[in-house]
């Protein structure tokens, strides 16, 4: 590695890009319910502009992800760049739904890209150990990041500032990774050659490749779910819906940054059976719960998202190498494009939930938690298909695994 690329300054840029797409997340979900009434939209609308930051993110990927080795970081990094300020100013001066649809896109264009650059950047910069172990980190600031945004959102909220102004402090971190980009020197990608992108298109075609995609596809949503209509759901459970995204996101950080590699050596589908039952048990109990065990279900819920996204991704690179860094591009991407697809089927359920408790005479919070909670009921469905479909991937992964040692 040349001398005149600083790895230090590079990474932290890469970070506090990954802390600007975060925290776009977690003051999303902070603002959304203020959103809903400032334009006075239904919670299908709210729905499809949090599709639009879901969307975003997955076309980022799939363009940026084969322009890497063309192009190189450094200009798709200041792509991110400009297509976040772009988003954040254009939300701020929103008028209305429409506005808000395109400056999310926007936003979420520019979530997708960051992974797009830094991901294989740090690649590019680490070898043998050192690069696990700095990945590991740099996806650290995701739930880290949520932390920070949700904390923000609540202090901020707490203090009557305006959702502008919360979307604006966005634009903090996105000007410091700027600063630390500027005039830096990156390093040149890696070309892989088109015959082995050819090769990976080849075994993306295998079934248990294409039965991971369809997992991928329910573990996301059983995540950003519930994470992103907290405020909605659970703003009348007696319970701080920021404090609570705060709590499962914080506890995501600790435990993918000290016992991530750890859980990802013993049992990969196992640790998937298992997130995938206590997020199913988180997901039920946070909809029957009211005030401190709001707090107890989250962190259930917590213990079972915490390894979802990083044991899919690791365990496409362990069980289908020949997939490659593509083949874990297009299940990272098939996750973020589920999610967007699901976020207004779950703001429609929400309406229907308001008009069924408005139908049985409720009125006010009382129809606000009674709905909020129906629609936490009715996600949890997604987890519960997963303790199925793992079950399944254990045994069939043990028989494989008998089957090679007999």
């Amino acid at each position: 590695m040349s001398q005149i690329i600083n790895r230090d300054k590079l990474f932290l840029g890469s970070c506090f890009a990954l802390i600007t797409t975060a925290m776009a997340f977690g003051i999303r979900a902070g603002v959304l319910t203020q959103l809903g009434v400032e334009f006075n939209l239904t919670s299908q609308e709210l729905g499809y502009v949090n599709q639009m930051a879901f969307l975003g993110f997955p076309i980022a990927m799939i363009i940026g992800g084969p322009l890497y080795n063309a192009l190189g970081p450094k200009k798709i990094i200041w792509v991110a760049f400009a297509t976040h300020v772009l988003g954040l100013v254009m939300t701020i001066f929103s008028g209305g739904f429409w506005t808000l649809l395109i400056s999310t896109f926007f936003v979420g264009f520019g979530n997708g890209t960051v992974e797009a650059a830094c991901n294989p950047m740090i690649s590019d910069m680490y070898e043998g150990n050192e690069k696990t172990k700095m990945l590991n980190r740099f996806h650290m600031w995701f739930p880290g990041g949520i932390v920070i945004g949700s904390l923000l959102s609540q202090f901020m909220t707490s203090a009557g500032m305006s959702w502008q102004m919360q979307i604006g402090a966005i634009l903090i971190p996105a000007v410091i990774y700027a600063f630390l980009f500027f005039g830096q020197t990156f390093p040149e990608s890696q070309d892989e050659g088109a015959a082995s992108t050819g090769d990976n298109l080849k075994a993306m075609m295998s079934p248990l490749y294409i039965f991971m995609l369809a997992c991928m596809a329910l573990t996301a949503i059983s995540e950003f779910g519930p994470e992103q209509w907290i405020g909605p759901v659970l703003g009348k459970a007696g319970a701080s819906p920021m404090i609570i995204l705060a709590l499962v996101t914080g506890l995501m950080a600790v435990g993918r940054y000290f016992a991530g590699p750890i859980v990802h050596s013993i049992n990969p589908t196992g640790v998937l059976l298992g997130s995938a039952v206590l997020t199913t048990l988180g997901v039920v109990l946070m909809s029957q719960a009211t005030g401190g065990m709001v707090y107890a279900s989250a962190i259930i819920f917590a213990l079972g998202v915490c390894y979802f996204w990083p044991t899919m991704i690791g365990f496409v690179a362990e069980n289908l190498p020949r997939t490659g860094a593509f083949g874990m591009s297009i299940i990272g991407g098939m996750g973020m494009f589920s999610t967007s697809i699901f976020q207004p089927v779950i703001g429609k359920w929400l309406d229907d939930e308001k008009a069924s408790a408005a139908a049985q005479g409720l009125t006010g919070d009382v129809a606000e938690l009674a709905a909020g909670q129906a629609t936490l009921d009715n996600m949890a469905v997604f987890p519960a298909i997963l303790v199925v479909a793992f079950a399944g991937l254990f045994f069939y992964m043990r028989k494989n695994k008998t089957a090679s040692h007999a």
